[in-house]
């Protein structure tokens, strides 16, 4: 079958499609013919070797955390699942892969049938990203929550999920943006200096929480937040714990480390809810065919991509 991969870090044209042997389900587990998948930002800053320090890998490494098919093989001891379903969900955090024709989820719901599957494909991570963070920081009703790159992929779908919980959401993002974020339910303001004055401006009374899914503010955030437990990046800003900023990351049940968060699987289930109550939409930024992967990372990599950056196969 056909994966996307690279085997040296480097610029986007490392990136490119192999063929590797097919993976199948284990216990636990299903495996969908992919009809798409997400490509994660993250992953273009290990392509490159900006994280080498951080996240040391082994070559080849092969992308992809989330997507949506058909399943085509379920494992041992899976119920309330069947061959020929269609389903979006993610891999496991160590064996990624779902930048490919076939791959093996560990996590999934039902694809919702109000969702093309270039939104299914894109989905689950960040319904388990923006489900983790919330949690994390109990956004609840009648909370104020402050989203800090409001109009990316993660971004976007913590707005409407801060929304569907009661929260009054307001959101940084380029101008041009703003009607955008209206539209899923926060209140805009631009980025960059003088952000807590505006902030200030639109919520007077101040804000019970910031999620940060851009990074390069922290000091700003934690000024608005006045107090730096109620911040919460995604953000690969690795001076998050000299502000004393929670820096969030996924990490396996049972393998929580000191700076890893529980995945938030649940949140797929309250994505699926959403979508059909036609109260969660996944913006897609952009669709490339499987063979343009490098194409993807280079539109990633510009940062103005507006919502979820997909792979068709």
């Amino acid at each position: 079958m056909r994966a996307v991969q690279f085997t040296r870090y480097g610029p986007p044209d490392v990136v490119h499609v192999a063929e590797v042997e097919e993976p199948h389900a284990g216990p636990g587990q299903v495996r969908i013919a992919v009809r798409a998948s997400g490509l994660s930002p993250g992953e273009t800053l290990v392509r490159s070797g900006a994280v080498r320090d951080a996240i040391p890998v082994e070559f080849p490494y092969r992308t992809g955390f989330d997507a949506a098919g058909v399943v085509d093989e379920v494992g041992e001891d899976v119920t309330g699942v069947a061959i020929g379903d269609e389903a979006f969900g993610m891999t496991t955090t160590t064996a990624r892969g779902a930048n490919a024709d076939f791959t093996v989820l560990a996590h999934w719901a039902p694809k919702p049938a109000a969702w093309t599957w270039e939104e299914a494909g894109g989905a689950a991570g960040s319904a388990e990203t923006a489900t983790r963070v919330l949690d994390r920081l109990a956004v609840g009703d009648g909370h104020t929550l402050l989203v800090q790159g409001a109009a990316g992929a993660v971004g976007a779908v913590t707005v409407q999920l801060a929304v569907a919980r009661g929260a009054r959401v307001l959101g940084t993002a380029s101008e041009h943006n703003h009607d955008f974020l209206r539209s899923l339910g926060a209140e805009p303001t631009t980025y960059g200096p003088g952000l807590p004055h505006r902030v200030h401006a639109l919520a007077p009374s101040g804000v019970d929480a910031v999620v940060d899914c851009a990074g390069g503010a922290l000091p700003d955030l934690v000024t608005i937040a006045g107090d730096a437990r109620r911040v919460v990046t995604i953000a690969p800003d690795f001076t998050a714990a000299a502000h004393g900023v929670h820096l969030s990351h996924s990490a396996p049940a049972g393998e929580v480390g000191t700076s890893a968060d529980p995945l938030a699987v649940h949140g797929l289930t309250i994505a699926v809810a959403l979508a059909a109550e036609g109260r969660l939409r996944i913006p897609v930024a952009a669709a490339f065919p499987l063979t343009e992967a490098a194409a993807a990372h280079a539109l990633s990599e510009t940062r103005h991509a507006r919502g979820k950056i997909v792979l068709m196969t």
